[in-house]
């Protein structure tokens, strides 16, 4: 998406350790509107595969599940980092390791929103070493609902997430792949 891409090469900065920061428009301070387009984007994008549910992970997924499931007119669900006490009854629950915080995360959904009826599609920020979707997919299939596919704002196709994913078997539609970047030279697309 071309749209991103200039957006992220306008007012991304790359870091050391394989880190883009895009917090100005994305994960921090959020450009709804850049969210909307992108929603549309994914709606063009898996258009007839009937998304009941949109599946995401806090924190940083929300905001754009949230705008982008406009388009799909469906609920957005997030898988919840911890338990906490407005988490009650039953759960599917699995093991996250997250690469921006690098630490092992208990991801949880509650059994009344996540159904073996639901046709679900995983949005989220980034797909790096691919954790966070491989997890995301795991409570689809406790569940027994059909994941449609993963829609990802920005993949580092330099890391192995996407490539793990897609071995899977998942349909991903990244709308921004990175193929290399450096503090120096900035982000390269694919």
């Amino acid at each position: 998406m071309k749209l991103l891409e200039d957006r992220i090469r306008r007012d991304g900065t790359v870091e050391d350790g394989d880190v883009l920061k895009v917090d100005s428009f994305l994960n921090h301070q959020m450009d709804v509107e850049l969210f909307a387009q992108m929603g549309e984007e994914w709606a063009r994008l898996y258009a007839g595969e009937g998304v009941s549910k949109i599946l995401t992970i806090e924190a940083s997924g929300i905001g754009i599940a949230c705008i982008a499931a406009q388009a799909f007119q469906a609920p957005v669900v997030f898988a919840k980092k911890g338990r906490s006490k407005n988490l009650a009854g039953d759960v599917y629950t699995t093991q996250v390791e997250s690469f921006t915080h690098g630490r092992v995360y208990d991801i949880m959904v509650s059994k009344r929103f996540l159904l073996p009826t639901d046709r679900v599609l995983i949005l989220d920020d980034f797909l790096a070493n691919g954790a966070a979707l491989q997890g995301l997919i795991r409570l689809v299939e406790q569940a027994g609902a059909t994941l449609v596919g993963a829609g990802v704002a920005v993949e580092k196709a330099f890391q192995p997430g996407g490539a793990l994913i897609r071995s899977m078997g998942v349909r991903v539609e990244s709308l921004a792949r990175v193929k290399s970047m450096s503090p120096e030279g900035g982000v390269q697309f694919c």
